[in-house]
Order: C-alpha cells, then sequence, then structure tokens
C-alpha cells in the first residue's frame, strides 16, 4: 500500500454508501452515509486514495468508475473482511472492517473485471440458469406421469422417445385440460434447449474473436464454456503469481489441517468459483474417460490413482495451463514427457 495515500473503506449497497476513513494528519475517524447520486460527485472532488471495497454485486462497476477518477481500488473477498468485524453488524462496523483489510499485505484483491469480461459471465449465469430450469421441469414432469403409472428413464432423451406415447395413453384416463397443460409443460422443456442452443451459439462466437480464449480452447478438456468462462473469471491474469495460485483460486487443491509442525492434506479445498471448477472436472472427466490419446502422463497417473482423484489432478494441470497461456501469451504445445537417460 502506498503510504502517501489516505484510506477509505466503504460498504456498497443498492442505494445508500456508507465511507469510513481516519484521517492521516489529524487522526479524525470520519464515518459518512451518501447516496448512490452522491457517490462518484464526492470522489471526483477528493484526492486520489485507497478505496477498499467489497467484492460483490456492482462492486466491479464502481471500481471501475472510481479508477477513472483516479483512486486505487483493491476489491477484497467477503470472507477475508468478515474476521475484522466487531461488535454489532452495521453499515459503520462493515466499512470500518472493509477499511482495516484493505490495508493487511496478506489479504489478496479480487482482480477487476472489465464490461467484456462480465458481459460473457453474464451470458454464462443465464446458461446455467435455464439448465437448472429445464432439469426442474423436466423431473416435475417425470414426477406428475409417475403419479399415473407412466415411468420414465431418466434424462431428456430418454423422455423425448417416450413421450408422445405416454401422452396418447394418458389422454383416454384424464381430463383434457390436463393433457393439454403436460403438453405445454414439454414444450416450455424443448423451447428452452432452443434459448440454451443459441446462448452458446453466441459464446462461441465470442471465442472466435477472443485470442486468449482460442489459445486455451487448444488444452485438451477445455471446450468453448470452459475457455470462455476461465478467462473471464480470470480477469487480470497477473493476479496470480503462477499458475498454482490460480488452480488454488478454483479451489482444485488439498485443504490443508495441522498443529505443533504437523501438515495433514485432506480432499480438495472447494474454495473459488464453483462453476469454473466444475467445468474443468467435467472436462478433464471427459478426456480420461473419452480420449484416443490422453497422454502418457495422465495414463500412468489413471493406472495408480482412483479415477476422482485423477480426474481432480488433471483439472489442476488444465487449470496451470490455463494461466500459463493467458498470463505469457503462449500457445497451446503438447510437450513430450521427459524420459530418464
Amino acid at each position: 500500500m502506498n503510504a502517501s495515500k489516505s484510506v477509505v473503506g466503504i460498504d456498497i449497497a443498492k442505494r445508500v454508501f456508507q465511507l469510513y476513513w481516519i484521517d492521516m494528519e489529524t487522526g479524525e475517524v470520519s464515518n459518512l452515509q451518501l447516496k448512490r447520486e452522491k457517490f462518484l460527485e464526492h470522489f471526483a472532488n477528493r484526492q486520489a486514495c485507497l478505496i477498499g471495497m467489497e467484492a460483490c454485486g456492482g462492486s466491479h462497476h464502481w471500481a471501475r468508475k472510481l479508477t477513472a477518477l483516479g483512486h486505487q481500488v483493491k476489491l477484497l473477498p467477503g470472507k477475508e473482511v468478515k474476521p475484522f468485524v466487531t461488535g454489532n453488524k452495521n453499515d459503520r462496523h462493515d466499512a470500518r472492517a472493509i477499511w482495516t483489510a484493505a490495508q493487511q499485505p496478506h489479504v489478496k484483491a479480487v482482480a477487476i473485471k472489465t464490461e467484456e469480461q462480465q458481459a460473457i459471465l453474464a451470458l454464462h449465469r443465464m446458461r446455467s440458469q435455464l439448465v437448472k430450469f429445464r432439469t426442474a421441469q423436466l423431473n416435475g414432469l417425470r414426477g406428475l406421469l409417475a403419479e399415473y403409472g407412466e415411468v420414465m428413464a431418466q434424462g431428456k432423451a430418454a423422455v423425448r422417445k417416450t413421450i408422445q406415447d405416454v401422452l396418447t395413453r394418458l389422454a383416454d384416463r384424464l381430463p383434457a385440460m390436463v393433457i393439454d397443460t403436460l403438453r405445454e409443460q414439454w414444450a416450455r422443456i424443448e423451447n428452452m434447449d432452443v434459448e440454451i442452443a443459441t446462448i452458446e451459439r453466441r459464446i462461441k462466437d465470442w471465442l472466435k474473436q477472443d485470442q486468449a480464449c482460442q489459445r486455451i480452447a487448444e488444452i485438451p478438456g477445455v471446450g468453448p464454456l470452459s475457455a470462455t468462462a476461465a478467462v473471464a473469471i480470470m480477469g487480470d491474469a497477473k493476479a496470480f503469481k503462477s499458475g498454482r495460485e490460480f488452480a488454488a483460486f478454483a479451489g482444485l487443491v488439498p485443504r490443508q489441517t495441522g498443529t505443533g509442525g504437523r501438515i495433514k492434506l485432506l480432499g480438495i479445498s472447494k474454495r473459488g468459483d464453483t462453476y469454473l471448477r466444475t467445468l474443468l472436472i467435467h472436462g478433464a472427466r471427459a478426456v480420461l474417460t473419452s480420449a484416443k490419446e490422453p497422454g502418457q502422463w495422465v495414463s500412468e497417473l489413471r493406472q495408480r490413482r482412483p479415477i476422482n482423484v485423477a480426474v481432480v489432478a488433471l483439472a489442476n494441470k488444465m487449470a496451470r495451463t490455463i494461466w500459463a497461456l493467458v498470463a505469457h501469451e503462449r500457445t497451446y504445445q503438447k510437450c513430450p514427457v521427459s524420459q530418464p537417460a
């Protein structure tokens, strides 16, 4: 932190913003509440300072605005701020905790995302929501039909093969209004398929325009969804010191517990972004189960480790490779495995 800059902790919200800072010359403690309309005006008339905010909804937008005004913004993970909250939880105490956390050298800041990166993440979130809605509607339809003795196999493909025959058989037993409603629910599921495919096509179009996504899409197990999500979620690759740190950010490293100098490794930490970790693990599983030539390292790992351990290890390697290609602007190369002399 630059010692010459004053530090301001901000607890942001939809309408009201709470500010906390201590004057560097007089030591006076200031608590200021600002409306949304007056927020940027306050910092436009203020000398450059270090601003700490929690990385939450709207924080990246305000971080870009404040950076354009000449201030330095540090976005902090919520879990790193919580230990500094003292007393009852309110806006003033939260702002003071953010002010304290922003000055801690061990608290790592979150990279500020660009509008383009947030836009692609918006597509991913909308697609993920549609997939959840589709699954819920499909399971609800199967559950309703099972009440009348029509049990269908799991999966959309299995339901698509039998749904028309099932509804035809039930048409003689149930009122027409119920059959019509069931047909409408199935049509709604089919429409969701079209909407999901449309979003996926737009994601692929964005991949064709981004060089970083194209580079990491060459990695086995990384497809359009994984490539675009990784670049957007990563933000600035330079915010991570190494690929290992990015893999830890994705929650693909073991949890540690220990005392007295003894460290015990547990399962993966599952920290960071769940969506990115899920995509990487699914991609790694596809390489292990479907790839014709998964590679010598992967084959040897699969022979000496359980399948799930091997999948997570490969996902960890994919995350480190993604960071290396983005941070150093390199292209993927299938390096030969070193052999003993």
